[in-house]
Parts: structure tokens; sequence; C-alpha cells
């Protein structure tokens, strides 16, 4: 079974944006820029500015993403399904709701940081930003590869759960509180996945699932979604 890849989006401390954009990528360990509304949309969009550092990060990669493969732009609703991994997902976000919670016995707690207090909070933005009905779920897993997710993505279209899948990374990396070791890359990372052919559009390449849970990009094995955004962009169709 195989799905191309149509369209990649990404947000770093080296800079966002999509594949067929001039902006550069790189997954470092560096502290994200603040990510403001302009940078993503030309238009108002009043959710954005209530949200949390971590769901604006996952919100935003899924927006260059969609954009990249021409799907962003939809009046009806979409079947399109939406998976990431995250290591420490919206821990920094429970931790400023935990501090605004302890004086005065919680009567100052922010009812907006805990509307955020959950690590899938960002693909469900998503979903009403951009009409997707499909399946939506986080993996919490201890290693920044993202290859659970991506692996999770190629079976939803093999078994005809799906026809287009978005699929990825997103992290804002480990917070202070936890030490500094094991500190992974700050970001995030799409891929969108599509079973059928991307008529009159480009794609960057097809995704195979072979033996032994391997996942095969342009027969070339995979590791990790960074070594496969960087093969993404050295063959851009």
């Amino acid at each position: 079974m195989s799905a191309l890849i149509s369209g990649l989006g990404w947000v770093t401390a080296a800079g966002m944006g999509g594949g067929k954009s001039l902006c550069p990528f790189a997954m470092t360990t560096d502290r994200l820029p603040p990510i403001d509304r302009k940078a993503v949309f030309d238009q108002p969009y009043k959710n954005f500015g209530r949200m949390d550092e971590y769901s604006r990060l996952g919100l935003a990669a899924i927006a260059f993403a969609l954009r990249d493969a021409g799907l962003e732009q939809s009046a009806a609703q979409r079947d399109i399904g939406l998976v990431a991994q995250t290591e420490y997902g919206c821990l920094w976000t429970d931790i400023d709701y935990y501090n605004s919670a302890l004086p005065d016995r919680g009567t100052m707690a922010s009812p907006n940081l805990f509307a955020y207090t959950l690590p899938n909070c960002f693909m469900g933005e998503a979903a009403i930003r951009f009409g997707l009905t499909g399946d939506s779920y986080i993996v919490n897993e201890p290693s920044a590869s993202g290859m659970a997710a991506l692996g999770l993505a190629v079976e939803e279209i093999a078994a005809g759960e799906a026809q287009t899948m978005i699929c990825g990374r997103c992290d804002l990396g480990r917070p202070p509180l936890l030490g500094s070791s094991g500190q992974v890359a700050a970001g995030a990372l799409f891929f969108v996945l599509e079973n059928a052919p991307v008529a009159q559009r480009s794609y960057y390449g097809t995704l195979e699932r072979a033996a032994h849970g391997q996942i095969l990009f342009e027969d070339e094995r995979i590791s990790d979604l960074t070594a496969l955004a960087r093969r993404c962009l050295q063959i851009k169709r």
C-alpha cells in the first residue's frame, strides 16, 4: 500500500513555512520565537489570540502543510484525519495553569489556560478552522522521531479508513522545571498524505509500508520525520 506526500509544513526556531516556500527548515533545541497570527493567516482569526503557545505551534504547522498541498481552503467539511506525536504535549500550559491556580486557593485560576490543558486541543482547533472530520488523536511517545504517527497515518490509508491524513509531531521541548537533560527539539512538523493521485498538483514522493512495519520513502528506509522532510525538500516535483 502506498501514499503520496502532497504537502509539508513546519514551525521551528529556524523559521516557519511550507515545502514550496523559501523558509529554512531545521529542527533545533533553541527556544521558539512567538508565533504571530499574521505570519500564519492573512485574515483575522479571533481564536488564534486566545490559544496557548503549544496550540498555536501545532495549528500553524498544520496550516502550512495544508497550504503546501493546496488543501487549505474548502467551502465544505472534509474527511481528513489527523495524528500527531508528542513527548511533552501541553505540559508547559499545564504548569502555567497550575501556577495561576496556586494563589488565593485557586480563585484566580485561568479559565483560558484550563481550556488548553489537553495535548490534543490544537487538533480540535485545526478541525474547526479547516473543516476536518476524520479521526484525530495524539500519540504520547518518548521519542522525537515521529515515526509512530507516520506509521499510524499510513495504516489508516491502507485500511481504507481515510483517503487523506495529516501526520507529524508537535512539541515545545522539555520544560525547565524538569531539568535540562533529555532535551528535545522544539517545533512542529506535519505532512499531508493522500491515497488518490494528486491530479494537477505537485507531490514530493511516495511512501510504502514495507515488511516488519518499516516505512519507505522512494524506496529508502525512513527513520524519523526530520530526515523525511529533508528528503522531500531535495526532490520537489
